[in-house]
């Protein structure tokens, strides 16, 4: 089942959601951050956050059915992280499509391991509201491409920080689960 996998695995939720968390305070403490900046970090979290991703979804191969999703999210953050550090000289609107397809695809993804969910654990709804924010996020990104670089900063801040957060209130309701099956 995938929640015995989720909380057997509880720490690598709880690492990538404070690593958002970080990225995120780190974006907005530095407001003044330059545009290359900005693609270093976004691409460093894109590309660990992925490995992450890759790695749960193998442990989970053998145990869950759908570990591809995970597999899929996971390749998708190594892959935008590659190519954000492959370019690093492109526009800002580039940019915030990057950033926006990575938030909308893992919000999508983030949904369906949710919905999976739902009938092995309560408390599913944190994982989706980690995919929802993620979906909200790049869509409002491609409604306002023209936005500043400063402005950009802070949403994907709030980004990071929200879907962290979201993570690592799971991972602490997934380890729950692990306790109790002991007990």
């Amino acid at each position: 089942m995938l929640s015995k996998l989720m909380s057997s695995y509880w720490w690598v939720l709880l690492l990538r959601g404070v690593l958002a968390i970080l990225f995120g305070i780190a974006a907005y403490a530095w407001p003044g951050i330059t545009l290359v900046a900005l693609l270093t970090l976004f691409g460093a979290f894109a590309f660990v956050d992925g490995i992450f991703n890759v790695f749960h979804a193998f442990s989970a191969r053998k145990e869950h059915e759908h570990w591809w999703v995970l597999l899929l999210e996971g390749l998708l953050g190594i892959a935008i992280g590659v190519i954000t550090f492959q370019a690093p000289q492109i526009t800002a609107t580039v940019l915030i499509l990057y950033i926006a397809f990575l938030a909308m695809a893992t919000g999508v993804l983030r949904i369906v391991l949710a919905v999976r969910l739902r009938k092995e654990i309560e408390g599913e709804w944190w994982m989706a509201l980690a995919g929802l924010a993620g979906i909200v996020f790049g869509v409002f990104m491609m409604a306002r491409p023209g936005t500043g670089a400063l402005a950009l900063l802070w949403l994907v801040a709030i980004w990071a920080i929200a879907g962290g957060v979201f993570l690592v209130l799971l991972s602490f309701k997934v380890k729950g689960l692990a306790v109790g099956s002991t007990s």
